[in-house]
């Protein structure tokens, strides 16, 4: 790769970098193998902070890792004060540049479980290779100083999510910077520190500063690619909302002999009424759910462009059948969910006791589209529930004089983290990323209308007033929030190649 002097470096900083739509010629691949390495080492010393959003001792060395990195950097660095855990900004002026893109990372991740993970430290990055049989062994990480297989992989916690993509755009700023180049746009950042415990301040934070945020745009990148790991385009999330529900039994726990067919059992209780909402084919059947979501065939259409491979789709999940809420899986995204994803009473296995349970709890997120309002679908849900015979209260546990009027009573706590958001392909953001991973990659990339997961953008799309794209890059396949989470290093080197590309695209 051709090399700038220092004389030359000094002569690009004091009087500006070309902008990419002055170096026409770029060579995506070949500065993307030249600062590979760079980037691996970006990744591993990231991904060795500990960062679980629930404990915020453990967020500080993040933020103080991420200043520190873009500082060296010279990008502009601030703290954006919340109620809780600060954001970083970061920012970049080019001259005489007339568009600005917002790029959103998060640098925390979930908790880890340290006895289900296949290696000593989930904070140690940890390279490994399939053996012949098909299992993940460790390697020296000194290997990829000579060479490496793509399908090589490096585990640690936020690997993927999303330290990883962090690294990757790190990794393509630093291979810009030593050819002399910078994007014809100004470029902003910023990362979330409490993304997995659904940015509970992320709302007010972008209210509050919006005139910092302002932005033509904004990139996400964040998620994995399509299941056949072809470069991919996401163009909107689904929100999430949460709700649990507690159904109550007797006072306490009482003997099942004495009265286990006479006190009410809240393990039942619970377990019908959770069957009272939803069909045998998994369709919510409260009335209204649905409502407003009336696929039109060019929508379909657009659908069905994703190359999915629904029989390998249900191999790799383990089922035989799946739910009908749509005719195929990206139909079946576009709807609003109702999901149980845990339920707990009494006691089981080893622990398990003749008792009929005090009570029983169900744990439920709501995954939104840009149709459904999460305020009407709890309302529509509470209706439901009253139907059943249930009188609920609010986030409280009932009276003595509640036990004895009502005879079917429930607790309900439920929140909202953020809505959805989805842009249309045609949009400028959708037309000039397109251009992008075409340069990159030779071909048009996937598209998909909305994920399935969620992502706290869209208070940046209703207070900026900005369309949002989420980038994705990682292997699907990463274990996210799991054990043995991992990144793919062939999705490693495509993704600095993705971020170099749009950087280096003239907007």
């Amino acid at each position: 790769m051709r090399k700038i002097t220092s004389l030359s470096l000094i002569y690009l900083l004091s009087f500006g970098f070309l902008t990419a739509q002055n170096k026409p010629q770029i060579d995506l691949d070949e500065i993307t193998d030249a600062h590979f390495l760079n980037g691996i080492q970006i990744l591993n010393d990231l991904v060795s902070i500990p960062n679980d959003s629930h404990d915020p001792a453990q967020l500080v060395p993040n933020i103080e890792w991420c200043e520190t990195n873009l500082e060296k950097r010279e990008w502009e660095v601030k703290r954006l004060e919340t109620k809780s855990f600060p954001l970083l900004f970061a920012e970049k002026s080019v001259p005489n540049a007339s568009k600005t893109v917002l790029f959103y990372f998060h640098i925390d991740g979930q908790p880890v479980d340290r006895k289900r993970w296949d290696q000593p430290d989930p904070f140690q990055p940890t390279l490994k290779k399939k053996n012949d049989a098909g299992k993940w062994e460790i390697i020296p990480m000194d290997l990829l100083q000579s060479s490496y297989d793509p399908e090589w992989r490096i585990f640690a916690r936020s690997s993927s999510d999303d330290k990883g993509p962090f690294a990757m755009f790190l990794t393509a700023w630093d291979g810009m910077v030593e050819e002399g180049i910078m994007p014809n746009y100004n470029v902003k950042i910023i990362l979330d520190f409490e993304e997995e415990i659904g940015s509970p301040n992320l709302g007010d934070a972008v209210s509050k500063y919006k005139d910092v945020l302002a932005s033509d745009m904004m990139l996400i990148m964040d998620g994995p690619r399509h299941l056949s790991n072809e470069p991919t385009l996401t163009f909107g999330a689904r929100g999430i909302s949460q709700i649990t529900l507690t159904v109550f039994g007797p006072r306490a726990a009482q003997h099942s002999g004495h009265y286990g067919n006479y006190a009410p059992n809240p393990a039942l209780r619970l377990s019908q009424l959770l069957a009272s909402m939803k069909d045998e084919e998994g369709r919510v059947v409260i009335p209204g759910y649905y409502d407003g979501i009336n696929l039109s065939e060019k929508e379909k259409e657009i659908l069905s462009q994703v190359p999915d491979d629904e029989k390998e789709i249900k191999k790799n999940l383990g089922i035989g059948s799946t739910d009908k809420v749509g005719n195929t899986y990206q139909e079946s995204l576009q709807y609003p969910s109702l999901n149980i994803r845990g339920m707990s009473s009494g006691w089981v296995g080893e622990e398990v006791r003749t008792i009929v349970p005090a009570d029983a709890m169900a744990e439920i997120d709501i995954r939104l589209v840009p149709e459904s309002d999460p305020e009407r679908l709890f309302s529509l849900i509470r209706k439901h529930i009253e139907k059943q015979g249930y009188h609920i209260l609010e986030g409280r546990e009932p009276t003595d004089e509640e036990r004895q009027r009502y005879p079917k009573l429930l607790r309900w706590d439920g929140s909202i983290s953020y809505q959805a958001f989805r842009t249309p392909f045609d949009s400028e953001p959708g037309v000039w990323l397109n251009k992008a991973m075409v340069r990159a990659f030779g071909k048009d990339p996937i598209r998909k209308r909305i994920s399935g997961g969620s992502l706290p953008i869209a208070p940046f799309v209703e207070a900026l007033r900005v369309p949002a794209v989420t980038v994705v890059t990682v292997n699907s396949d990463n274990n996210q929030h799991g054990p043995n989470e991992n990144i793919r290093l062939g999705n490693f080197k495509e993704g600095i190649k993705t971020a170099l590309a749009i950087l280096t695209e003239a907007l």
